[in-house]
């Protein structure tokens, strides 16, 4: 049995109703950031990276120099391969992956320069990179370029329903 609801796409109230690039433009990405991070120092064996991943349930982990400057991320798929390393496709085994296989610390595992924004970016910015470059998070940066909090679709996702309700 079809499905007769009114086709309502055409008017451009309800679309409206829906957008929220209005209010997000003077939000600061600060506003709405997770602050609570797992830093791993660059210098942190496999063994205690991978203890650390195991005892958290974040999907990605800021690895950090001594003074909390972002260096690099671990992700989910990193630890996969180094756990499954000879369960990967031919066409995964890279030069990088081989690499990576026989690291020592969290630096040699890391994805280097991942993209951040600075403390004063707005909501609606960040929006824009994250959907430029198809990335599920970016890390908030201070003006002495020290990591302060990370940003989800699912933290951005959340504020934009907060914000359509409020209204």
């Amino acid at each position: 049995m079809p499905f007769d609801a009114p086709d309502k796409s055409k008017n451009p109230d309800y679309r409206d109703r829906f957008q929220i690039s209005k209010q997000c433009a003077t939000k600061k990405i600060t506003e709405i950031m997770t602050r609570e991070l797992v830093g791993i120092d660059e210098s942190t064996s496999i063994e205690d990276t991978l203890e650390l991943i195991g005892k958290y349930r974040f999907h990605n982990f800021p690895v950090v120099d001594k003074d909390y400057r972002l260096k690099g991320v671990i992700d989910q798929n990193i630890v996969l391969e180094l756990l499954f390393h000879d369960r990967l496709p031919s066409s995964s085994h890279t030069h990088l992956n081989a690499v990576r296989s026989l690291g020592e610390d969290a630096k040699s595992i890391m994805i280097p320069h991942p993209l951040t924004v600075s403390n004063d970016t707005s909501l609606c910015e960040t929006v824009d990179m994250m959907l430029k470059h198809n990335i599920n998070h970016v890390w908030v940066m201070d003006n002495k370029d020290k990591l302060i909090g990370v940003v989800t679709k699912h933290d951005i996702i959340n504020e934009a329903y907060r914000t359509r309700r409020k209204e």
